[in-house]
């Protein structure tokens, strides 16, 4: 089985997105510890719900955090007999664990809160120190977002780019609770219930949205179309390709993995075929966002290539040519076969080495334009004889 190319593996998924992931979480991880702390003890204190509930989205997010860290230790490992692709689905599966984390979290927000607000007789009046904390998490939460979101986008990664926005959602449910205990304050009780109860739904929302979006990936789905049209051109202009079809392509975390069939000459070698594969393979790799490429060699289209699919092998073509030859022998690399549009076309080489005088080149010439005639399936087929010196 083919693997991974480990170099471009390396080059691909750097270092320093490596580094960048580990000192953006490990922030994330103080700043919602010290949060959700703060959140849920003087939430509880100040009788605010809607403080307690965003308390308990700082903590799905330091869950969150070390999800992230999971996933970025392992998702960087080089390909092994286990994953002969590497392990950037690690990534994928962490921004679903992410989303699913959300998802609880904030439809158990919601319940909460619609409780409270069935029963508006019993909500209280919040202490103004509740407000102090929750405009203190808004900055906090929104400054780490920015932090997050550059650096995420610098090192081009879709699981670090979640949790960054994962921030930012926290920052506009703090903003929302700010606004809740401030109505609470002024007189308008019911108003931190139903900030708990936003703060609920823009967190299931986006746990919705993170689990979708990695559900896609898991399912094989293809990257934008901007993407596999770059991958379409790099295989177009490669030398020797005169056409691509059935380019097939998925993603794996922030990387793409491509299948595609290239047309090329009939009749050049098939180590010419080869080379004209790497090549295009080669160009094709160039594109940052690759992470490895299987180029198929099509000597036409797959359509006509189906009508030769009951056609003759190399040993039973051999064993029909072979009563008419003098010797009765045909070495392999005499015999060049193209199955082509449902037919055979062949070209036979006879060299000086194999002793055939003039008039046994003679009979065998006609003794085959013969079976050309007679055999349906035969085009064509071509002698090429080295001259006695």
């Amino acid at each position: 089985m083919a693997t991974i190319n480990k170099e471009n593996y390396s080059a691909s998924l750097s270092e320093e997105r490596q580094r960048v992931a580990s000192k953006t979480t490990w922030i994330s991880v103080i700043i919602n510890l010290v949060l959700t702390i703060l959140q849920v003890g003087v939430g509880f204190f100040a009788k605010s719900q809607a403080l307690i509930a965003d308390g308990l989205h700082s903590l799905s997010d330091l869950v969150a955090d070390f999800v992230v860290l999971f996933a970025n230790k392992h998702s960087h490992q080089a390909p092994d007999e286990d994953h002969h692709y590497g392990h950037a689905r690690y990534e994928t599966v962490a921004s679903l664990w992410l989303g699913v984390i959300l998802l609880v979290v904030g439809i158990g927000m919601l319940w909460r809160a619609g409780e409270k607000l069935a029963m508006p007789s019993t909500a209280q009046s919040v202490h103004a120190a509740a407000l102090w904390v929750a405009c203190f998490t808004l900055v906090a939460k929104e400054g780490l977002f920015r932090y997050m979101l550059k650096e995420a986008e610098r090192v081009k990664s879709s699981m670090l780019v979640a949790n960054a926005w994962h921030a930012r959602s926290d920052a506009a449910s703090s903003l929302v609770v700010a606004l809740g205990i401030g109505g609470n304050l002024l007189g308008y009780t019911f108003l931190d219930a139903l900030a708990a109860a936003i703060v609920g739904f823009m967190v299931a929302h986006m746990g919705w949205k993170f689990g979708w979006e990695a559900l896609q990936d898991l399912s094989d789905a293809a990257p934008d179309a901007e993407v596999v049209k770059a991958i379409e051109k790099s295989l177009e202009h490669t030398a020797g390709v005169r056409g691509v079809h059935e380019l097939r392509t998925r993603k794996m975390g922030d990387m793409v993995l491509v299948d595609a069939h290239v047309l090329v000459n009939p009749t050049i070698s098939v180590s010419e075929g080869h080379f004209i594969a790497e090549q295009a393979r080669r160009n094709v790799l160039s594109n940052a966002t690759v992470l490895d490429v299987l180029v198929h060699v099509d000597p036409e289209d797959d359509l006509d290539a189906r009508k030769s699919a009951g056609l003759p092998d190399r040993q039973r073509v051999v064993a029909t040519l072979l009563p008419h030859l003098p010797t009765n022998q045909l070495r392999e690399e005499q015999l060049v076969l193209h199955y082509l549009d449902g037919q055979i076309e062949m070209d036979l080489f006879i060299e000086a080495k194999d002793q055939f005088t003039e008039e046994e080149v003679q009979q065998l010439t006609t003794a085959l334009a013969l079976l050309t005639k007679t055999t349906a399936h035969i085009r064509d087929i071509r002698i090429h004889h080295a001259v006695h010196s």
